[in-house]
């Protein structure tokens, strides 16, 4: 079968679509874990809840787009904003952050362990997510049994 870019191998469409779904889960759980966070940031430092806010309202827009469109660039957003919120995690704990030194070296709370893990695995399925050869086009191969190939419509 000659090569066309709107046809691809049923198994590139899996793969594809098992990504995008582990990177937007990802996401989801970024933006549980500021919301269950953002409950004391309110009053102890105001920017800070802000920022989580903006975080969580990124998380889920961003995990839409992951889930609803087949733009690499919605994985690159996906990746962006965990990393993100990662360095700020790491930062909190090294530096501190203006007006808010209360997490130097609190490396062991467990919402900020389940964050960081939680970050990392968006930033590389995201990642591999993006490298995938073939995007999930509107129309796939399906190999069936007796090797002959039909054409669905997504």
């Amino acid at each position: 079968m000659p090569h066309d870019p709107e046809i691809v191998p049923i198994h590139h469409a899996r793969r594809d679509a098992s990504a995008r779904a582990i990177t937007a889960v990802g996401l989801l759980g970024v933006g549980l874990i500021h919301l269950l966070d953002s409950i004391g940031k309110y009053g102890e430092t105001r920017y800070l809840f802000w920022m989580y806010v903006a975080l969580i309202a990124g998380s889920i827009v961003v995990a839409a787009a992951v889930v609803f469109t087949h733009s690499r660039l919605a994985l690159v957003a996906a990746a962006g904003l965990a990393a993100s919120a990662l360095v700020g995690f790491v930062l909190s704990r090294t530096t501190g952050l203006p007006n808010a030194t209360g997490d130097l070296g609190n490396w062991k709370e467990p919402l900020g362990l389940a964050s960081m893990f939680v970050e990392a695995a968006v930033v590389v399925s995201a990642g591999l997510a993006a490298t995938l050869p073939v995007p999930l086009p509107r129309t796939m191969t399906v190999a069936r049994r007796d090797r002959r190939a039909t054409t669905v419509h997504a």
